[in-house]
């Protein structure tokens, strides 16, 4: 009789060892998905800068080494977290709620990263009125004079036709940047859950 209550106690015992182990793998495994949420912010952080030295000193090649060296740093990030999301799915972890929540920060992040690169097109493209002028199919009959093939009548209509392009130029920069807020905003709602996750796990 003792002994089967010895044994019944040791069973409790590894029971709850294994429960102690499975929630310190899991605060583990969120832990490390929060710094790659940090790095992840670090290297928007440096694209900013970057695109805005871009836009002031017009560093083409600096910038083009900066995104490349970024899209390396977000596809790492990406992989890691992929793995992580896998593992939660995997038997050992069983917490598919916590994939899901992975899941859905992947998804906002991608479109974020769309997202930001639409916007540093367009704002490096600048509204269509404000666009450079290109004179490579114009006449030169001397050094400082030429024919402007781009030199045309400046009518109601045409007016209106910029007027309408820049308009247009403006909707689609200002919905891009209100579609990267919401992103943050969902991607930030996720954070939280995954701290508050964290937070209930060690209080066990």
């Amino acid at each position: 009789m003792e002994e089967d209550l010895d044994f019944e106690k040791k069973v409790s015992i590894n029971d709850t060892m294994e429960e102690v182990i499975d929630s310190t793998k899991i605060v583990v495994l969120l832990r490390d998905f929060l710094e790659i949420q940090q790095r992840r912010a670090q290297a928007y952080s440096k694209l900013k800068s970057g695109f805005s030295d871009y836009m002031t000193s017009g560093g083409e090649l600096a910038y083009q080494k900066l995104c490349s060296e970024i899209t390396i740093e977000f596809n790492v990030c990406s992989k890691k977290v992929l793995e992580m999301e896998s593992l939660f799915q995997s038997p050992d972890y069983s917490r598919v709620d916590l994939a899901q929540i992975l899941r859905a920060v992947q998804d906002q992040e991608k479109q974020k990263l769309h997202l930001t690169a639409t916007i540093q097109l367009l704002k490096k493209a600048g509204p269509p009125s404000e666009r450079l002028v290109s004179h490579e199919n114009c006449k030169f009959t001397k050094p400082t004079e030429h024919e402007c093939v781009n030199v045309k009548e400046i009518t109601e209509a045409s007016g209106t036709e910029e007027a309408e392009a820049d308009a247009e130029y403006d909707n689609a920069l200002n919905e891009a940047i209100r579609s990267v807020q919401d992103a943050v905003m969902a991607i930030n709602e996720h954070l939280e859950e995954v701290r508050y996750e964290i937070a209930a796990l060690e209080a066990e």
